[in-house]
């Protein structure tokens, strides 16, 4: 028999930020029994994938391997971490492990997809544990910007691993758990073989602030505010949602929650038990019916997404609500790199109408719920890991944390997604690599990355389309002209001729002289179609369309 080997394999996170997907094994080389560390998304771009819903870690691997799978355990409910599920759990049909706020959003997704969500098993934190197969799991508490977020200490027979998570250093979070360092220093003194520890904020350089810090700026600025207020933040950071609840109310003014993230993720909290005591909201309909100083606006929609609350607010009315010159919008929020367009359409359309636009003013109105640089440090040196390896970031945010737990005396090995390593000996090695791909949600379809449909959507963007028809008899002989229908192309061509019509008379001409041997083979036909159709468009608009060739035949 071969000999057990413990091994850990990202999957999507490892590389990127977002679409989190970690996998850990352990046992006979090929045969190892397997937990999956979050099934998260990321979100699209209209650049590069324009039309796609989400964008999730393609599975393939685990997929083939499902039978050896144990368990899923979600850390947070976080869309990044648990975004996927619904869609993904299909191919994997295994336990679905999580912490009771956590757990409901995930039983959530899956009967979104119309899953069965009893596969979701509720647990409690730590010192409880998990066993899944080879595996004992364990949810420790840590601070972040949703309530009930955990790292895993995974115990193995080839050594302890300290799953990171998503984590800051917070004393005072106002939701769930504190930031304990005793805890860690507990699991740190019993022995920690592999950290595999969150990346996003290695670059900052100053620790990481409380979540409690804003509450004084936050009551300042409402309290000074003219006419309306309406504040965005992220939906799945109750704390400061019931930090601006509460600014707003002891403003004297009444709080309306807006967009269904927002309402969906305060039920959710308040079903669990972790938010206890949010204060009063009233419903858009009576907000309408306020004086405009009396009301404030909780919404969604931080990151310019054009059907959430805020984008719709910008454009005019929102369930009846309309901002108006003198009123005041605040993001407390920072703008994820990539959706600052879309920000910045919403931020200049309240501009125009008069209201004041305020951001974080550096940090003033939002902090991270993730650890920064000397933060990480902390962890470091309370746990003491073997090995650090780092996750949760581009490869320049790998990097650089690879090289802060060295420079503190610590090993440390990057491994990008589908680089799977053997974690058995005391240094990492490289077991094998492994294909990643994603799988886009494109309406209600998954389709895979190259599977061509978004690239051909691209070069349509692009390029434009003709659509090109052509009837020809029982003996090849073309029927009446071939007609050229134009989409998303300019109508004239620079010598200022009907596009269209220069298109159909080439293909007339080409019809003409073809042989018949051309015209009785349907691929050569279409070649020889789409190949006028694009040299006439690029000496006309210098554009080469995509082109479809359509060819009925009469018997």
């Amino acid at each position: 028999m071969s000999a057990n080997r413990l091994i850990y394999l990202p999957l999507g996170g490892a590389g990127e930020i977002g679409m989190n997907c970690y996998v850990y094994g352990y046992g006979p080389e090929g045969r190892e029994r397997l937990i999956v560390v979050d099934l998260g998304v990321t979100f699209s771009d209209m650049d590069t994938t324009p039309g796609v819903d989400l964008i999730m870690p393609s599975v393939d691997w685990l997929a083939e391997r499902a039978d050896r799978i144990e368990g899923i355990f979600i850390t947070h409910g976080h869309e990044d971490h648990v975004g996927a599920l619904g869609h993904l759990w299909p191919r994997l049909r295994a336990p679905v492990h999580a912490r009771r706020f956590t757990g409901a959003l995930a039983k959530l997704k899956l009967e979104d997809q119309g899953q069965d969500s009893s596969v979701v098993q509720i647990h409690p934190a730590r010192p409880a544990w998990v066993q899944a197969g080879p595996f004992r799991v364990q949810f420790v508490p840590v601070a972040h910007s949703i309530p009930e977020s955990a790292a895993l200490l995974i115990e193995t027979p080839a050594g302890r691993i300290l799953h990171s998570g998503d984590f800051k250093l917070d004393p005072e979070p106002g939701v769930g758990e504190p930031w304990d360092p005793a805890v860690f220093a507990e699991i740190g003194a019993q022995g920690v073989k592999v950290l595999t520890c969150d990346s996003t904020n290695v670059f900052s350089p100053h620790p990481g602030r409380s979540e409690s810090t804003l509450h004084g700026p936050l009551h300042e600025l409402i309290a000074n505010a003219k006419g309306m207020i309406a504040a965005t933040t992220f939906a799945s950071n109750v704390a400061r949602v019931k930090a601006l609840a509460e600014a707003g109310r002891a403003a004297g003014r009444s709080v309306c929650l807006m967009g269904r993230a927002m309402r969906k993720m305060i039920a959710v909290a308040q079903e669990t038990g972790i938010l206890t005591d949010f204060p009063p909201t009233i419903a858009p309909e009576d907000a309408a019916n306020l004086a405009r100083h009396e009301v404030m606006l909780i919404v969604t929609g931080t990151q310019g997404e054009r059907r959430a609350a805020s984008a719709q607010l910008s454009r005019g009315k929102y369930l009846g609500m309309q901002m108006k010159e003198g009123d005041t919008f605040l993001f407390s929020s920072r703008t994820i790199p990539g959706n600052e367009r879309g920000v910045l359409r919403i931020v200049n359309a309240f501009s125009e109408m008069g209201i004041d636009v305020i951001d974080d003013y550096e940090g003033r109105y939002h902090v991270s719920g993730h650890a920064n640089r000397p933060d990480l440090e902390t962890l470091h040196r309370l746990v003491l890991p073997d090995v650090v390896i780092p996750l949760h970031g581009e490869h320049r945010h790998l990097r650089e944390h690879a090289k802060l737990a060295t420079a503190n005396g610590m090993a440390a090995e990057i491994a990008p997604n589908g680089m799977m390593l053997d974690l058995t000996g005391e240094v990492p090695e490289v077991a094998e690599y492994i294909e990643t791909g994603r799988v886009y949600l494109d309406g209600s379809a998954l389709i895979g990355a190259l599977d061509g449909v978004v690239r051909d959507r691209i070069r349509m963007a692009l390029n434009g389309h003709v659509i090109v028809t052509l009837i020809l008899d029982d003996d090849n002989s073309a029927l009446g002209d071939p007609w050229a229908e134009l989409m998303g192309l300019p109508e004239t061509g620079k010598n200022g001729r009907a596009l269209g019509e220069a298109i159909e008379d080439e293909l007339a001409e080409y019809l003409d002289r073809a042989g018949p041997k051309v015209l009785r083979d349907d691929e050569k036909l279409d070649d020889g179609v789409r190949r006028v159709v694009r040299q006439v468009a690029m000496e006309e608009i210098g554009k080469k369309p995509e082109v479809t060739v359509i060819v009925s035949r009469l018997a």
